[in-house]
């Protein structure tokens, strides 16, 4: 029982020789230094530099004389000072780490990550911090390999909505079909994804280069927002094409293909950022 009281006061910051006196002035007080010594087993070398110590800390207290005597606080008022100074230290290293948090969620920085894999690991990572909702434009190659981490997001609560580009099933997301996902993969020549975590951070790139794959993390809130907002707006575009499709399709033809010429800066009509 003693041993176990005296690991409960090391745990209160006490060392062993000072839980040895305090212990021992709790069952008998007030005592002289040299009585603390002998009913505590603190060699009488180091016992006034313990009681010093305990004094200067407030557990115990000394009355002046030629003889001092020392007696304990009662254990109840110890644990309230020590709750007292641990919330102290707390709020302190709340306030300084702040800081820290700060530096460490730098809102001015856009990382570079090169290769398919490593992007994949990153859009990863977005997923699984994810609280409230991720948006994300994926063609199915890549979703089939980030499938888990969305699902597993989804049952934490996280709303997923997804658009496609090719046959993307799911039963935990809203997927949106993009209504020219062929036609974008053969102008492009390539497949992107984009990934938007609760509003706050994006993964943006090429996937389909293998190795030269390159894409771009950032919290910075001026890429955010265009590209959180430009995934929004494909989602108006497909609810439109949704209930307005034929309408839409005699004005800009099939697919909103008039659209995308007249909006091309290339004769044979196709992009060209895949070079």
């Amino acid at each position: 029982m003693k041993e176990n009281i005296l690991d409960t006061l090391k745990n209160l910051n006490f060392t062993e020789y000072e839980a040895k006196a305090y212990l021992t002035l709790l069952q008998e007080s007030p005592l002289t230094g040299y009585a603390v010594a002998k009913h505590s087993g603190v060699p009488r070398s180091k016992i006034y530099e313990v009681l010093e110590s305990l004094t200067m800390r407030g557990d115990i207290l000394v009355s002046p004389g030629s003889t001092p005597l020392y007696s304990p606080i009662p254990a109840k008022e110890l644990i309230k000072n020590r709750r007292m100074k641990a919330e102290e230290h707390f709020e302190l290293a709340e306030k300084s780490l702040a800081e820290f948090k700060k530096s460490a969620n730098d809102r001015e920085n856009i990382w570079n990550i090169m290769g398919r894999n490593e992007i994949l690991d990153k859009v990863k990572a977005c997923i699984i911090t994810a609280q409230k909702r991720i948006l994300l434009e994926v063609w199915k190659e890549e979703f089939e390999e980030m499938e888990s981490e969305l699902r597993q997001a989804a049952k934490r609560g996280v709303n997923v909505t997804i658009i496609a580009y090719g046959e993307i099933a799911s039963d935990f997301a809203n997927v949106y079909h993009h209504y020219m996902g062929q036609e974008i993969t053969e102008e492009y020549g390539g497949r992107w994804i984009v990934i938007s975590g609760d509003d706050s951070e994006v993964v943006a790139g090429i996937v389909s280069l293998g190795k030269d794959s390159r894409a771009a993390w950032t919290m910075h809130v001026g890429l955010v927002m265009p590209i959180t907002e430009v995934m929004i707006h494909d989602l108006y575009v497909m609810e439109i094409m949704e209930q307005h499709k034929e309408l839409l399709e005699e004005s800009f033809g099939k697919n909103l293909v008039n659209l995308r010429r007249k909006f091309s800066i290339h004769p044979d009509f196709k992009k060209h950022y895949v070079k």
